[in-house]
């Protein structure tokens, strides 16, 4: 047996069906090189339509609850939630929060929830919201929109917090799906007039509630927007991915520097 396209011969086991005859291995991998790779609307790799990245999420923010339960919530909260200042726990305690160089707690704060309805709240608006914009964006995009508009959120309640206070939830991220939603959907011509209702009411309901961090939702809200508009508009073409690589990053060190910042100002 030979091969229809470089004539070597090829044994059974290696020859691969083509059009007419068959083809070795290395005649088929040249010809799928040249093959252009399917993509999103967005330049995302397109995937089998599984939310993973959202399913993934979910998982991790419960697991985070149910561990919890078991180690204490009060006490998570107090080591990985979110501190608007330097702060003392303890009486004699060593100074805790983002402002000594806590800056993890920027990111574990976002999957800690005050309570079985806030994380069943945030986690359904996630199930809502998350595989739309998984499947439109690709997964990476969608996990770096996520994260970037979750620590805007957490950036936005430290910098505007006035004294003390302890913030957790993965509300900042939830709102920032809720800026990204509108602004895919105004990108693809869509209809926004749901979404806008929708964010409407939680906006409502965000500073309507005095124990509900609006700055946390309010960042969230823009960073996501942001991130969004990055990925939607970024020019077609070969350098698409990148823009929108370097469109991520300089938000992430404008995030570290306004961190900093505000550090510098709560230090003595």
């Amino acid at each position: 047996m030979r091969c229809t396209r470089c004539e070597r011969p090829i044994c059974p086991d290696c020859m691969r069906a083509a059009s007419v005859g068959f083809q070795c291995p290395a005649c088929v991998a040249e010809g799928t090189r040249g093959v252009r790779e399917a993509r999103t609307t967005f330049g995302g790799r397109l995937t089998d339509g599984t939310a993973r990245v959202t399913y993934a999420l979910i998982g991790l923010n419960v697991l985070v609850f149910l561990a919890g339960l078991v180690l204490g919530e009060g006490e998570l909260r107090r080591s990985f939630g979110n501190v608007a200042g330097p702060a003392v726990f303890e009486p004699g305690g060593a100074p805790a929060g983002v402002a000594v160089g806590e800056y993890y707690r920027l990111l574990t704060a976002t999957f800690l929830h005050a309570g079985v309805l806030h994380l069943a709240l945030n986690m359904l608006a996630l199930s809502v919201l998350g595989p739309p914009l998984e499947q439109a964006l690709g997964r990476s995009r969608f996990l770096a929109l996520y994260l970037l508009a979750a620590l805007g959120g957490s950036v936005t309640a430290f910098v505007l917090a006035e004294g003390f206070t302890l913030s957790v939830g993965a509300s900042g991220a939830i709102f920032g799906l809720f800026g990204a939603y509108y602004v895919v959907v105004r990108r693809m011509g869509g209809s926004t007039s749901s979404i806008v209702g929708l964010l409407a009411v939680n906006l409502v309901i965000t500073f309507a509630l005095p124990f509900i961090d609006w700055r946390a939702h309010l960042g969230g809200l823009v960073t996501g927007g942001l991130v969004a508009a990055a990925l939607a508009y970024a020019p077609r073409g070969t350098q698409r991915t990148l823009v929108q690589a370097v469109a991520c990053a300089a938000l992430l060190v404008l995030l570290v520097a306004v961190t900093a910042a505000r550090r510098s100002a709560l230090l003595p």
